[in-house]
């Protein structure tokens, strides 16, 4: 299995290397984030907002679990931490199949409503400022995605 790691060296690194990301994203991508408490998955999730040419500043959205941002493409923004010990379905089916980029923090905690085809990435603290950027595709498109995130 195809898998892509990356090192940055700061928070302006990772969002450059999601920013990339983000120009190679289309309707319907899903992407699952994962890293502990301040390992930069909203950081890196305000990169790939550039790269779909949102202007609108990303904040996390832990307390309305899904923010939505216009722009080459809507991105919904989702921050499922919440839900842990809930049994809610917000309509994520909607926003998977949607036009739009889905971005998920937490994904795991939802794993019962997670499309099979999916491009999964862990953020690990890798000293102050640096970050371990892992990126596992599951599924042909993510797997272009990725070596197109390469080239």
């Amino acid at each position: 299995m195809l898998q892509v790691e990356l090192m940055t060296h700061s928070a302006e690194e990772t969002i450059e290397k999601s920013r990339m990301l983000g120009k190679l994203l289309q309707g319907g991508d899903v992407l699952l984030l994962e890293g502990d408490l301040g390992a930069g998955k909203t950081t890196f999730t305000k990169g790939l907002a550039k790269g779909l040419d949102i202007t609108r500043n990303v904040n996390s959205p832990t307390f309305t679990i899904i923010k939505e941002y216009e722009g080459r493409l809507p991105l919904y923004h989702m921050d499922v931490y919440r839900l842990a010990d809930s049994e809610e379905d917000l309509g994520f089916d909607d926003y998977f199949g949607g036009k739009g980029v889905s971005v998920v923090e937490w994904a795991h905690l939802i794993e019962d409503y997670l499309p099979e085809e999916r491009l999964e990435i862990y953020l690990y603290h890798h000293g102050d400022d640096e970050r371990k950027i892992v990126l596992t595709p599951k599924g042909s498109r993510y797997e272009e995605l990725c070596k197109g995130l390469m080239e």
